[in-house]
Parts: structure tokens; C-alpha cells; sequence
């Protein structure tokens, strides 16, 4: 049996055993304390988090949490339906061709295209982000990434204790490669997880993205809604950029993806079955953030779904695959939590994944209410229809055909429509 550490912010060590056979039960989702409800600092700054969470296997080949030594203890693992760049594009029909099951463990076809650029904002240092996603590259056979971390504050920030920051930005960073290789990369750090010096990064990250001829930023964080949140709503309208926000991992709508100027990420589940790996559907996750804004009102764009988002701004537009359960391999050399292969998920992965999408689609819009425009353009063809689960408060919402508040529009579908997601 393998052994596990995980660190948690409390300081307390907590030893999980990973046995010889899997269960449903016997999984964890581990959430970094960097995911959990953040309080104001000292001087009353609102504070974000990540929406990340984090999936400790009951059993597995590899050696979670440390670095993989022989190449069979490299994903993906034969028996396990953790998704890898070439499962998620056979799902969303993003490369030919496609294989029957999308099985993570026989398809092997990768996204391809993207240009120009993508910004990552985060907080803290990850120093071990260009490497990570070197190794990310090479394990799955994708093409080098171009990676430029930017200090958003102009000094190297300090590292997250929590150690949850650290893993998100390597997911961000593998994920946004993943889907848009061809892409170059920002990686924007801010120097903490105020609200105020994560808005000045995306600032940043505007500009870098607009001298690279444009593109997209995402944003895999978020706080409560706030009264004063349409003073912010501004930053993410600089021309040429389409900007990502997630909506987070818990029922209701947080702030940034609750802007109307933004495309607010949601989660789904990718379900396969239990013998074969192979893909059935695509269904809600119940943890997916989304719902009415208590504060926005409803854009232009959502004037067709009036009859389900009211006079208010809904969330999300778009999904994508973000149960931790239904998670990703990602590889971080993480101080606090272990360095190796981690199997990630929230909506900290839609976002990004979204953002490079939309980059490798190639169509490049003039802003992201141009882009929510042509989401809510009535051409359903475009999107792979949730109609399956529930959500939100108390688990009141449905997915239903067209808009929901589960899943937005849906997900993306690569092999329908022009591509212009």
C-alpha cells in the first residue's frame, strides 16, 4: 500500500492509506484551505479563493504526492477514468479522431491549434510553475509551452501556506496549454489574494494580452458578491480580450464571474462506466456554482433566457468537466501538499479550460460581451445540451433543455456548429 501526507492548513498531519482495490466510498476530496470561505485581512481588503478541490484515490498505481519514479507509475493508470488532455478532447470533440469511449486510457489524439495569447491571474509565487508544465508536456505528449511568469506587483510574491495556490496555477497553466497549445502563456501572479491586488494583475494581464494581439484572461477565483462590485465590472472590458471567470464550487454566485463582462465558467460531471472507462454523458455537478446576481442586472445577451434568469444577471454561461471526482491529472511540485501527479478538479479547471478553447477556435473576439453574444446566439448546435441532475440551493435547480442555471448553455462541442464558442 502507498502512503499518503497531506498537510492541512490547520498544521495537522493526516495520513490517508491508498488499499489494493477502489471504492466510491472509500475516495477523498481534499479542499485546500486556499478554497475554503477567506475573511477580510487586517484592513478589511475582501479576500478570495481558489475553486479547487482536490480527489485522494481509495487505490492506484502512482505515488500520489511525490514524484512518480518508474514510468508505470505514470498516468494515466489502466482502470481509472481520471482525464487527460486527449479524454477531454474526445469528449468535446476538439481533435479527429475521435475513439469510440473516449477512454482516458486509449484515446491519445490532443487538441491542437491556438495563437496569440493567454493570461493566467493567480496569487502568490508558484516556483516550480515552468517546470511543472514541462513535465505536464512531456507525459502527455504535448508541444512545449511557451510560459512567462509576470510578478503582477513587481516584486516575487510569497508562497501560499495553505499550498492550495501553488496547485492552482499549475492547473491553470497545464490546462490552458492543454486545450491551446499553440497559445502563448502569462502566468500572472499577484502578490496575495486580496481582492484589490488580484484585480491590478488582471490589469496586467490585460495589457500583456492586448501587446500579444489579443486573446483571453482567466480568472479561477472568486469572493461573495459585494454592493459595489459594478465600479469593478470595468477592468475586464479592455478591447481584443475575452475574459474567464469560474464560478466557483459551491451553490450561488460569486464575484468576478457574476460580471457581465465576463464568461462565467461553470462544472459538469463526465460519467463513464464503472467496467469499461468508456464515456456515457455528460451531466450537473451539484457543487457548481451559478444562479441569479444579487447585484448585476441582466445584460443584453440573456435577454432570450429573461424566462429563467429574471431581471438579473445569470451564471454560468458556458461549462465544462469540473467534478473532482470526474478530475484531471496535473503535476505540481508543491511544498505543502506533495509534489507528483494530483487529480484536480472545481471550477478552477473549467475557466482556464475554457479560456484555451476558445483561443484554439481561433475566431478571436472583440470583447467577452461579443463572445456571451454569440453564446447566446439560439444556435444550441453549438453546445452539448446538459439536460441530466439538479443544483443550487437546496438542490432547486434542474437541468433543462436550453439555459440553466446547472450549466449555463451547456458545454462545448467542437465537431458542431462553426467552432465559435
Amino acid at each position: 500500500m502507498t502512503r499518503l501526507t497531506l498537510l492541512l492548513t490547520s498544521a495537522v498531519s493526516v495520513s490517508l492509506l491508498c488499499f489494493s482495490s477502489q471504492t466510491q466510498a472509500q475516495r477523498h476530496v481534499f479542499i485546500p484551505g486556499s478554497s475554503l470561505p477567506q475573511a477580510n485581512n487586517a484592513s478589511g481588503q475582501v479576500m478570495a479563493r481558489t475553486h479547487l478541490r482536490i480527489l485522494v484515490p481509495s487505490a492506484t498505481q502512482m505515488n500520489f504526492g511525490r514524484a512518480a519514479t518508474q514510468p508505470s507509475e505514470l498516468p494515466p493508470f489502466s482502470g481509472y477514468s481520471f482525464e487527460t488532455p486527449a479524454s477531454i478532447a474526445c469528449i468535446y470533440q476538439l481533435a479527429e479522431p475521435s475513439v469510440r469511449g473516449c477512454n482516458p486510457n486509449v484515446t491519445t489524439a490532443n487538441p491542437s491549434g491556438g495563437g496569440r495569447a493567454i493570461a493566467l491571474v493567480d496569487a502568490f509565487d508558484d516556483p516550480s510553475a515552468v517546470a511543472d508544465i514541462a513535465e505536464f508536456s512531456a507525459q502527455f505528449g504535448l508541444p512545449p509551452a511557451d510560459l512567462t511568469v509576470v510578478f503582477a506587483q513587481g516584486a516575487e510574491p510569497g508562497i501560499d501556506p495553505t499550498g492550495g495556490w501553488e496547485t492552482e496555477e499549475a492547473l491553470d497553466t497545464q490546462w490552458a496549454h492543454a486545450m491551446a497549445p499553440g497559445a502563448k502563456l502569462f502566468l500572472v501572479e499577484a502578490a496575495t489574494n486580496s481582492l484589490n491586488n488580484l484585480f491590478a494583475a488582471a490589469q496586467v494581464a490585460s495589457k500583456l494580452v492586448a501587446a500579444a494581439g489579443g486573446g483571453e484572461v482567466s480568472m479561477s477565483w472568486g469572493a461573495g458578491e459585494f454592493s459595489g462590485e459594478t465600479m469593478e465590472d470595468g477592468i475586464f472590458t479592455t478591447p481584443g480580450i475575452v475574459y474567464f471567470a469560474s464560478t466557483g464550487d459551491s451553490p450561488g454566485v460569486e464575484y468576478p464571474s457574476a460580471s457581465p463582462n465576463v464568461v462565467a465558467a461553470g462544472g459538469t460531471t463526465i460519467s463513464r462506466n464503472s467496467t469499461t472507462g468508456n464515456f456515457i454523458l455528460e451531466n450537473t455537478w451539484q457543487d457548481a456554482g451559478g444562479g441569479p446576481s444579487q447585484v448585476e442586472p441582466r445584460p443584453a445577451y440573456q435577454r432570450d433566457v429573461a424566462y429563467i434568469v429574471g431581471g438579473t444577471r445569470g451564471t454560468p454561461d458556458l461549462s465544462f468537466d469540473a467534478n473532482p471526482n470526474t478530475g484531471v491529472w496535473v503535476f505540481n511540485d508543491n511544498p505543502v501538499l506533495g509534489d507528483g501527479w494530483f487529480i484536480v478538479g472545481g471550477t478552477s479547471l473549467a475557466a482556464p479550460s475554457l479560456a484555451g478553447i476558445t483561443n484554439a477556435a481561433g475566431h478571436f473576439s472583440k470583447s467577452s460581451t461579443a463572445e456571451n453574444s454569440a453564446l447566446y446566439s439560439g444556435e444550441q448546435r453549438r453546445f452539448n445540451d446538459i439536460v441530466f441532475g439538479d443544483c443550487g440551493l437546496n438542490i432547486s435547480d434542474f437541468a433543462l433543455p436550453g439555459y440553466d442555471f446547472c450549466t449555463g448553455n451547456g458545454s462545448v462541442n467542437g465537431g458542431k456548429g462553426d467552432k465559435h464558442f
